[in-house]
């Protein structure tokens, strides 16, 4: 049986495991948060180092991306470093193909009409591909990235403006102190606090990390989809409380859980079974395809 970890930064009580079948093979796949304890992640990253086929990095991007740019975070360097045999993968390399698919495929083989609904886009230099699939799909975009991500409310409602300003900014942002840019630990555990209710009330659709979306989440959603990836049955019923119309995750469920792209990028290269850095996106794709990968989609309300 083959074997994929996350270690995570989030919240360990977003933890779950699940052995599937994929293409023949049989495989263990755990996610391991660690409370925010960067030092725990760390010691957890050594001990699985050689031990398991592949490794995600929950909690915390490696990259953050402006067009084809691209910016290393220092806090997650550090944490890839304490790994020398294990392949480790943030699961970039999988939103940047995967979820660009994932806009084209709801158009044509969900029915779901993205064009000229507005989307509030949390932090798009997280999921650029998404992002730029939902502006290329005729979206009015409002890219929150100043907003959820340094607390600066003023959105970018132009796909031009939000670049120049990325390209400006990421070589910055990313030398912070991760925690300063995202919830981590118990923080992702804290209710959601009525904040810039006015982006949510003005947008059809809520995109991206779900933890941010969720971070200022007004009690009122009626009607509002949810674009995201990472959910719990829990959040499930949270979102259907609020009077959600639509969740959309763009990985399938695995138990009840729709697991985050680290996890689901760890595992389609243990099932390669290649060096991750010689793997080539259409491989990706090829092997989705193979597995009848699928959005979900489900109807809340």
């Amino acid at each position: 049986m083959k074997e994929v970890v996350s270690i995570s930064l989030g919240s360990s009580k977003r933890d779950h495991e699940v052995e599937v079948e994929l293409l023949g093979e049989k495989f263990s796949i755990r996610r391991i948060g660690t409370d925010g304890d960067f030092n725990k992640a760390i010691q957890l990253l050594r001990e699985m180092d050689g031990k398991v086929d592949a490794i995600g990095l929950g909690g915390i991007d490696l990259y953050l991306y402006a067009g084809e740019k691209r910016y290393l975070i220092k806090d997650a360097a550090k944490l890839r470093g304490a790994v020398t045999r294990t392949p480790v993968v943030d699961g970039s390399g999988l939103k940047n193909v995967w979820e660009r698919e994932v806009v084209q495929y709801l158009q044509t083989e969900g029915g779901l009409n993205f064009k000229g609904k507005t989307v509030l886009m949390v932090s798009a230099v997280d999921r650029f591909g998404l992002a730029e699939a939902l502006a290329a799909a005729g979206c009015n975009m409002i890219f929150g990235d100043l907003i959820f991500g340094l607390h600066i409310p003023i959105p970018i409602r132009s796909y031009t403006s939000f670049l120049i300003l990325a390209q400006i900014l990421l070589p910055i942002v990313t030398k912070m102190p991760f925690k300063m840019l995202y919830p981590t630990g118990s923080e992702q555990e804290k209710e959601s606090r009525a904040k810039y209710g006015k982006y949510y009330e003005e947008a059809d659709i809520v995109a991206g990390d779900y933890l941010f979306i969720r971070k200022y989440m007004p009690l009122d959603m009626e009607g509002k989809w949810i674009l995201t990836n990472t959910v719990t049955s829990s959040d499930l019923e949270d979102l259907r409380s609020r009077g959600v119309e639509y969740l959309i995750t763009t990985t399938p469920e695995f138990r009840g859980r729709s697991f985050g792209t680290n996890v689901i990028e760890a595992t389609l290269v243990a099932l390669i079974g290649k060096p991750w850095e010689h793997i080539r996106s259409t491989e990706y794709l090829s092997i989705l395809r193979r597995l009848n990968f699928e959005p979900r989609v489900e109807k809340l309300n």
